[in-house]
């Protein structure tokens, strides 16, 4: 089990923010590639007919779950992604995630692989992570929906390494996408122009010293989902209620 503390901080704090953090941090290993201290994190979100993944985030449902495509940087040669599932209860979040070479996804979510279940030649062997996966497509009949697409740089607590920080900036993205389109960047959307998304990460403490940060810069605690926001940023689901929604019985 993770907790995750969101904050939406604007972008003329980031170097006050940095300042005050970096000497509890150090960069972690995976934003150090060629010497940038970020990384370029890429989502591919699937939702239900009745979009129930965004309302449930909306209403506030204390026990509810995202479906996620997540890759990382840009498109090379053998690329990993995963297939995600990130679970929310209430505060804690549990992941599940399946690593896959990117053609392979390609290949899983072709039409007649999709509709048929011809899964089996191409899904990991021995992890039940991606049978987790595709139960969630096929039981709910879930579409892509939005790409989602941000720049972050990662830290790790010096004193527990359990201990979490991101910070998500250039937040954009593009509706209805194809899975071949996860390292796309034409025609993506900018969200929250002028801000961007911390996130403290920790299993069991949250670590005191971020407190007189938090104070100082005058940040709050609040929600902020990435898939809501880009969604909402795109007008996903401009044309609908949640009563429409639900009295639709097929996919536009």
């Amino acid at each position: 089990m993770r907790y995750e503390f969101k904050y939406i901080v604007p972008e003329n704090k980031l170097d006050q923010l940095r300042r005050m953090i970096i000497p509890f941090l150090d960069v972690d290993q995976f934003a150090e590639v060629e010497g940038y201290n970020q990384y370029t994190v890429r989502s591919i979100y699937f939702d239900s007919p009745r979009y129930d993944f965004y309302f449930e985030k909306i209403e506030g449902i204390k026990n509810r779950k995202k479906v996620r495509l997540r890759g990382y940087n840009e498109c090379q040669p053998e690329n990993i992604v995963f297939l995600e599932i990130k679970r929310k209860y209430d505060v804690p979040i549990i992941k599940y995630r399946a690593p896959v070479k990117f053609e392979d996804a390609m290949e899983m979510f072709h039409e007649k692989n999709i509709n048929g279940q011809i899964l089996s030649d191409i899904l990991p062997q021995g992890t039940e992570n991606s049978k987790r996966f595709f139960y969630q497509i096929f039981s709910k009949t879930l579409r892509p929906v939005i790409l989602v697409v941000y720049d972050r740089e990662a830290y790790l607590s010096k004193f527990d390494k359990t201990v979490r920080i991101t910070l998500d900036k250039n937040l954009r993205g593009k509706p209805y996408p194809a899975i071949d389109d996860l390292y796309e960047e034409n025609g993506l959307t900018r969200s929250l122009s002028g801000s961007l998304i911390m996130e403290v990460k920790f299993n069991k403490i949250f670590p005191g010293w971020m407190n007189p940060v938090i104070s100082s810069l005058g940040l709050k605690r609040q929600s902020a989902s990435k898939y809501v926001i880009t969604m909402d940023t795109n007008r996903v689901v401009k044309q609908f209620t949640k009563t429409t929604v639900l009295t639709r019985s097929r996919w536009n």
